[in-house]
């Protein structure tokens, strides 16, 4: 169980804060298709700077035997410790508009405690709005552009964003519970869900990222450059069209997802629905052929990214 104590400690440093600003929201947990916000909050930490206003209470909200932090060894002795970092910050974008967020992992405890105190930020700091992402696996081809499923009270943003629109029941995460609660109080809120091609879903998918950063930029208005991860996803996206065209079965399979997708997106009475299971490749199927190129993934410390 977790320590009880105060759920977060506020920077003595924090700089003052301009009243009215978006809130973006990025927590990587339960799941992350492409590693989407774990490299969205590795843009933010290492493009952005932010500074710190409030840091959560890691022996309140995290479970360490889930989510293992990570400590050097150098041959005789420990030299280094790196515990997960969950924080609201005050940060500005490319153009220097200023925006608060709130990065780090997904806390394993205190869900309810925790969504208290965001409200409260959110009711301090007058947030003007509140924009969330988080990725799932779907079959769809890497060769489309990756859609959103978007929901929150800014109908605007559903209306034209939002490709896919299930009625369903899903696994919650705690960010659900914030937009859920959030909803409740009346903030305008978007959560934006994108959709993943499912065999690309367990690599590093720098395009995730960046459709991540599109959303939020959609939602907020700040802008986000992402050059490094733009010129990654042209390497990325090369490696899989040379596995791709060198395997007569891993075209036709991306074939079929291509036409399903295309079938969906034009709206046909007799299109397909975005969510099938007979005849579809499943993900195994689609990762043997692209067994080499996955097994390029980062490893090690990178595997951490995010906590």
């Amino acid at each position: 169980m977790p320590l009880t104590g105060p759920l977060f400690e506020r920077s003595a440093s924090a700089p003052p804060v301009p009243r009215g600003l978006p809130l973006v929201v990025a927590l990587t947990g339960f799941t992350d298709a492409g590693s989407a916000v774990s490299r969205v909050v590795d843009y933010f930490r290492d493009d952005i700077v932010p500074t710190p206003l409030a840091v959560f209470s890691n022996d309140v909200l995290l479970d360490y035997r889930a989510r293992r932090p990570v400590i050097a060894f150098d041959q005789d002795h420990l030299t280094d410790y790196r515990p997960p970092r969950l924080e609201l910050s005050f940060a500005h974008d490319a153009l220097g508009q200023p925006f608060l967020l709130l990065a780090g992992y997904e806390p394993d405890f205190a869900w309810d405690a925790f969504a208290a105190t965001v409200l409260d930020f959110v009711d301090d700091y007058e947030v003007s709005t509140v924009t969330w992402v988080h990725a799932i696996p779907m079959p769809v081809p890497h060769t489309r552009p990756i859609g959103t499923t978007v929901s929150g009270t800014r109908g605007e943003l559903t209306e034209a964003h939002s490709v896919w629109k299930p009625h369903t029941q899903v696994p919650a995460t705690a960010g659900h519970l914030l937009e859920y609660r959030l909803a409740e109080a009346g903030v305008r809120v978007a959560g934006f869900v994108l959709l993943i091609p499912h065999y690309l879903g367990d690599t590093d998918y720098p395009a995730a990222a960046l459709a991540a950063l599109d959303s939020l930029t959609v939602a907020t208005g700040l802008v986000f450059t992402g050059e490094e991860l733009r010129e990654e996803n042209r390497d990325y996206l090369s490696k899989v069209e040379d596995q791709v065209s060198g395997s007569d079965e891993l075209s036709r399979m991306v074939k079929g997802l291509e036409e399903r997708y295309d079938a969906y997106m034009a709206g046909s009475t007799l299109a397909a629905p975005m969510i099938h299971t007979g005849d579809l490749p499943s993900a195994d199927e689609l990762a043997a052929e692209l067994e080499r190129f996955l097994a390029s993934r980062p490893t090690g410390d990178e595997d951490t990214r995010g906590l």
